[in-house]
């Protein structure tokens, strides 16, 4: 027996800077509680922290993933052709995309009933490791819940530049040591992914 299905489609963005800090934007235009964008902050010493827009859209996150600190802050995400500019709370990212590469065109062409399918994030779960490592397409996401992600394009991040509580984080890094939040990571090269993530509610929480 399956718990209810929560699906959030829009894109993860996953960079490391120079300083340490590794940050995971999640843009979301359409899921479960309406259009909204939260970040996933690494510290270099390991404490993780997330920036949610509300306290019920940081329950749920809190509840799939793992966080030593949560702020309720504003978020805004503004996206002009290949330069987006995230705010959230005192943390200010711009980043520039470059084009897709041979895969990215390859994962545009996923059908949208495969990005929803378990099935099939079990299938690219082996390549996706073997491709990157520390990412994962599937696994176990907070107590009694099961996650799995359908990748439909990836295009690298060539720029990026952040401020936090007014001090900058240096320039583009690479996303390493992995980020902790939950069974996976995002790549080690920055990267925007196009993707369809599925939370799988344990059955006591439908």
């Amino acid at each position: 027996m399956t718990g209810e299905r929560l699906r959030f489609d829009g894109w993860i963005a996953g960079v490391g800077t120079v300083s340490g800090t590794r940050l995971v934007v999640g843009h979301w235009p359409r899921s479960p509680f309406g259009a909204f964008s939260d970040v996933m902050v690494e510290h270099p010493g390991g404490e993780r922290v997330l920036l949610a827009p509300s306290r019920p859209i940081a329950d749920f996150v809190a509840a799939t993933y793992r966080f030593d600190r949560i702020e309720v802050v504003p978020v805004a995400v503004t996206v002009a052709g290949d330069s987006w500019l995230v705010e959230a709370g005192a943390l200010r990212l711009r980043l520039r995309t470059g084009r897709r590469s041979a895969l990215g065109l390859l994962l545009s062409a996923v059908p949208s009933p495969f990005a929803r399918s378990p099935l099939w994030a079990a299938l690219c779960d082996v390549p996706a490791r073997l491709l990157m490592p520390g990412v994962r397409t599937l696994g176990r996401a907070g107590p009694g819940r099961r996650e799995w992600y359908g990748a439909r394009g990836l295009r690298p991040v060539v720029a990026a530049d952040a401020v936090l509580d007014g001090a900058s984080l240096g320039g583009l890094a690479p996303l390493d040591p992995p980020v902790a939040f939950g069974f996976g990571s995002a790549p080690r090269r920055p990267s925007l992914v196009r993707v369809t993530t599925t939370v799988e509610l344990a059955t006591a929480e439908r």
